[in-house]
């Protein structure tokens, strides 16, 4: 076990009082909270300066609370009972998952005054209207909105934050090296003593030491090699194309550094892929890969063009769910197919980049673009995405997606008979519904947040709302689940000693950890459920070097 290099190799030293492994929401929020004592705090991020905040600055920004200020003013009846209910529903914990449910209680108990409370000193805001998401397929998963979206997106979010760091009084006891990639962890008498690593910007390799370190690198999304060799036996196979929707250093090296020196990583197959994953026009990494929100009004179909059953496939409900469907087809891609008109009010995209209006905050165009949609992002996706083909009929339709996808699969009759059952199901009528996608839309829209963003019930062939979008899809890695195991206090686990800490010194935050526990979550998410444990374990970890220094 390398525990330290040779000094002849070493061409440059540091020496912090902590050390923070990755600048990531969970990593800013560690050296924040740890700006407020005397310690001297140094963070290796091994990106670059503009991309200081990680993917948390890229996401869409919604955080979920229990029994919230805005819950309570928008009439919404929330409490910790019934968020532990839900959790626990969709988490499915196992016997052995004792610490990550020990996790979700703290956090579901305290997550309204350590993360809302602590984010709205900070002068963060939240959108008045919450979402309802993950409400859950066939268990219950969130029975109320609690998905609250930061005003400005999570670009908005960690802007704030990077600017509270970076005006903190304390600023000077904080040092920031980017392009500095770390390789192992430093052990002397039992107790971790720091890192070892390269600048790769002037391929210098260095030698830090701390009486603390933490590690925040985020989790294994980015590795698409160890999600395929990871894959759950539950959820369908491993896709031969996944589309890359993490960060691009998420790679899982400190994973494979705790376990090197004895520490514990767990349910590294358990991971949040979504199951509607296109093309980034723009791609900085390989199947760079961009997650839309699907519209509930287009139809999910297979390889061959069959509605995906035999309950038809809706969004909103269970991610989990929607992958493993996609995953147990004979080719594990898919279709959703629509017409303009319900992709341009129903269409979306996760993520700060392509809600320039919420990221921004300008309010009166995105209040346009929920009253009239969002055809500028239609037009531009139809434009530039790969994933995207339009026609005027069906039997066009048909054609361009198969060759789209260079072959013949897609069968026009089993396309033309997926459409006219739906749109023949609309036309008999609202009483005589008798198609499950249309029941969840009718639940869908007695939620005035999603009423707005759901068509009234549009048929796909309808010549008023042509032409006619296919969107080819594909499984997308984001988040895993699973990660270094922690105690309550944020400390890496042994893997050899049940309840033990593995080192002095040594500590796991936000996405390395599992989110808490090494997998806080369970087997799948109640989603705004990531950024808020980012947070919260990370003030955990400052409040206990805090209490270790006094």
């Amino acid at each position: 076990m390398v525990t330290s290099l040779p000094e002849s190799q070493i061409m440059k030293k540091y020496q912090a009082g902590c050390i923070i492994v990755g600048g990531g929401i969970a990593g800013i929020v560690t050296a924040l909270e740890l700006l407020d004592t005397g310690i001297k705090i140094m963070l290796f991020d091994r990106d670059t300066p503009d991309k200081f905040g990680g993917l948390a600055k890229e996401s869409f920004g919604g955080i979920f609370f229990v029994d919230s200020p805005l819950q309570r003013k928008a009439g919404i009846k929330d409490n910790v009972e019934l968020a532990k209910s839900n959790w626990y529903n969709f988490a499915e914990f196992d016997e052995s998952d004792t610490l990550s449910r020990q996790w979700a209680d703290n956090y579901i108990e305290n997550c309204t005054d350590e993360v809302y409370g602590w984010l709205r000193d900070k002068g963060v805001s939240f959108f008045p209207v919450l979402h309802w998401v993950e409400r859950g397929w066939h268990q219950p998963g969130n029975s109320v909105p609690r998905f609250h979206m930061v005003w400005g997106t999570g670009h908005g979010l960690m802007t704030k934050l990077i600017e509270k760091l970076e005006t903190h009084p304390n600023r000077d006891r904080l040092t920031i090296l980017f392009r500095h990639k770390i390789e192992g962890l430093k052990i002397t008498s039992g107790s971790v003593t720091g890192v070892y690593g390269i600048d790769e910007e002037k391929n210098e390799v260095y030698e830090a030491e701390a009486s603390h370190t933490v590690l925040a690198a985020g989790g294994v999304g980015g590795n698409i090699d160890m999600i395929k060799k990871t894959w759950g036996p539950t959820v369908g196979g491993a896709p031969e194309k996944i589309l890359n929707g993490s960060h691009r250093y998420a790679l899982g090296d400190m994973h494979e550094e705790v376990k090197k020196v004895g520490g514990k990583v767990t349910n590294l197959e358990r991971m949040w892929n979504y199951a509607a994953g296109i093309h980034h026009p723009s791609p900085d990494k390989n199947d760079h890969g961009l997650s839309i929100v699907p519209p509930k009004s287009a139809l999910w179909l297979d390889y061959r063009g069959r509605r995906i059953g035999p309950e038809p496939l809706v969004a909103g409900f269970d991610t989990s769910f929607l992958v493993q469907s996609v995953c147990r087809q004979k080719e594990k891609y898919s279709w959703q197919v629509m017409n303009k008109k319900i992709a341009v009010k129903e269409f979306a995209i996760s993520g700060a980049e392509h809600n320039p209006a919420i990221r921004d905050k300008k309010i009166l165009p995105f209040l346009m673009n929920l009253l009239f949609g969002n055809r500028r992002l239609v037009k531009d996706m139809i434009s530039n995405c790969v994933d995207f083909v339009t026609a005027n009929s069906i039997e066009e339709l048909a054609e361009k997606m198969n060759a789209l996808n260079g072959d013949n699969k897609v069968d026009v009759h089993f396309l033309r008979q997926s459409i006219e059952e739906y749109d023949g199901n609309i036309e008999r009528g609202k009483k005589y519904f008798n198609d499950d996608q249309l029941r969840r839309i009718m639940h869908l829209r007695q939620y005035r947040g999603d009423r707005i963003r759901t068509c009234k019930y549009q048929k796909i062939n309808d010549p008023k709302a042509m032409p006619l979008i296919a969107i080819r899809e594909f499984i997308l890695s984001r988040k895993s689940l699973g990660g270094i195991q922690t105690d309550l206090n944020s400390r890496v686990m042994s893997s050899g000693h049940e309840n033990k800490a593995i080192f002095k010194g040594l500590y796991a935050v936000g996405e390395a950890a599992g989110f808490g526990g090494g997998g806080i979550h369970g087997k799948r998410a109640l989603e705004g459920t990531f950024l808020g444990t980012c947070i919260y374990t990370a003030r955990i970890a400052a409040r206990t070097i805090k209490s270790d220094k006094q």
